[in-house]
């Protein structure tokens, strides 16, 4: 069937063939379909077992608490699924950088931006469709099928979080500007994110922090009905359109529905100037500052180059601010009970310091190293391959270091000897992490950096492997335990077997298909 051109499905296939073009030049995507394939069928056999028990027992009665657990669940969603938007729009904005030249077309804004937002909506909202999708459609089948409802309260939850994060994006464009927009919408992204990961980690924090405290304490009275809840009115209206129910269902799929074509059709012209704008906008009029020398020698200047492009690269540091947040509740629990003595813990964050500084460094040595945009510049320079990528290695451990250095102290407070090892180790692990991604680089665009994930799934498995063992040799010399040469000499051993000579790097440089 022929669309017709300039039409709204006519765009959204446009979209879904762009979709589909960037998901084949990633051959990872092979992996990642297999492993969504058993999750399905994990979540299918989940589904099938859920839709016998309903059938049995029936669904319970809507009552404070189902109803108090469902719209905790619904704002855990619509918080992340407001992040991602954040992320996507500012995407759509900066790095797509097409918007400008359809806005210059003959086709509506408004048509434009109903594709576009339509799409970014869709994409935020796949992945709770998929998990629902696999657990209601058995459940509906084999139980109750008024629980179909749930996939168009979903639908409907996405596009009401894309245009409350598409509101958002464009409040802070005119209040802040196109650049800062870009950087505080990477960062708020992450920390909305790592804002509910905390929150789920609630309990076991303060478990840590106190010992006696239970986490069914406070949930058993209002399960058993000595605790009553008072709701305001009609927060049963989600709960009762999850369960099919027409008149809150045809509110909740209204009411989403209508916010996110009033703000697609209200901000088409404003996102228009918007776009215009931003275009050309990261090479705009800077302040002039104080300019200093030329670097003395090919190291300090390839360092220096290396290190700027880092602090620029605000996708890279959103995603390593959320594995620091991801930290939190483990240094938690960690001050907690090193704090009382605990003999293990000491050595136990020391072997995690060590393993996040590998993932750490995996994170920013996979830019400095593989995010080249002229790898064939580098094989026609004078200078040897080892002074080039020994620099980018250093721009990468920086970085690193110096994330992990305020912990290594504090682990260092406490036992002086435990923050030597520490230290050692967490060095160890970055430099072994780094190696290997300067022995197994893939030059490609530093763009196309931003669209795909940090490390290439090849080199995940090694960088483990290896950061593993180092890790496991931290935690036993901390503990001043004589097997740690075992761990130790197995990592060496390791990446003597992967290490690549200059040679073959490159040659990889030369061919890197």
């Amino acid at each position: 069937m022929t669309l017709k051109p300039g039409s709204i499905p006519w765009l959204a296939a446009h979209e879904l063939r762009v979709l589909l073009r960037e998901m084949q030049r990633d051959k990872a995507r092979v992996v990642q379909w297999v492993m969504l394939a058993v999750f399905m069928v994990a979540l299918l056999a989940c589904g099938v077992g859920l839709g016998f028990l309903i059938r049995e027992t029936g669904l319970p009665p809507i009552s404070p608490m189902v109803v108090t657990i469902v719209d905790l669940a619904v704002l855990v969603m619509f918080s992340i699924m407001v992040a991602s938007t954040l992320a996507r729009g500012a995407q759509v904005l900066y790095l797509r950088d097409d918007l400008d030249l359809l806005f210059s077309s003959p086709l509506p804004a408004r048509k434009i931006l109903a594709v576009r937002f339509g799409g970014i909506a869709f994409s935020v909202t796949v992945f709770w469709l998929f998990i629902a999708f696999g657990l209601v459609v058995p459940i509906a089948i084999l139980g109750d099928p008024r629980l179909l409802a749930v996939l168009p309260v979903l639908l409907s939850l996405g596009l009401l979080s894309s245009a409350a994060g598409l509101l958002l994006t464009t409040l802070l464009f005119h209040l802040i500007g196109p650049r800062r927009t870009r950087v505080l919408a990477q960062v708020l992204s992450a920390l909305i994110g790592a804002s509910v990961f905390l929150a789920f980690q609630l309990p076991n924090i303060l478990k840590g922090v106190d010992p006696s405290y239970s986490r069914m304490g406070w949930i058993r009275p209002f399960i058993t009905g000595e605790a009553h809840l008072d709701l305001p009115p009609h927060a049963d209206l989600l709960a009762r359109a999850m369960l099919g129910e027409p008149l809150p269902l045809l509110i909740v799929v209204g009411v989403c529905v209508g916010v996110f074509l009033l703000v697609t059709q209200g901000l088409g012209r404003r996102f228009a100037r918007d776009v215009a704008s931003a275009v050309g906008s990261d090479a705009g009029r800077r302040k002039a500052g104080r300019t200093g020398g030329f670097a003395a020698g090919a190291f300090a200047a390839t360092l220096r180059k290396e290190l700027r492009l880092l602090l620029r690269d605000i996708a890279l540091f959103s995603q390593v601010l959320l594995r620091v947040f991801y930290m939190l509740p483990l240094a938690f629990i960690f001050v907690r009970n090193a704090s009382e003595g605990h003999s293990l813990l000491l050595p136990g964050g020391a072997a995690a310091l060590a393993l996040m500084a590998g993932q750490l460094s995996s994170s920013f040595t996979w830019i400095t190293v593989s995010a080249e945009d002229a790898p064939d510049l580098l094989v026609a320079s004078p200078t040897p391959m080892s002074v080039v990528t020994r620099a980018k290695l250093w721009a990468g451990l920086i970085p690193t270091l110096a994330l992990v250095f305020l912990p290594i102290l504090a682990v260092g407070l406490w036992s002086p000897w435990t923050g030597l090892v520490a230290a050692a180790g967490a060095f160890a692990s970055a430099w072994a992490s780094g190696m290997l991604n300067i022995w197994y680089q893939r030059p490609a665009r530093r763009a196309d950096f931003r669209r795909r994930g940090n490390v290439h799934w090849l080199l995940v498995i090694p960088i483990l492997i290896v950061g593993g063992l180092i890790a496991g040799a931290t935690f036993l010399a901390a503990d001043q335990n004589l097997w740690a040469v075992v761990p130790a000499v197995l990592a060496a051993v390791a990446l003597l077997a992967l290490k690549r000579s200059d040679r073959q790097i490159l040659d990889r440089l030369r061919s890197p298909d």
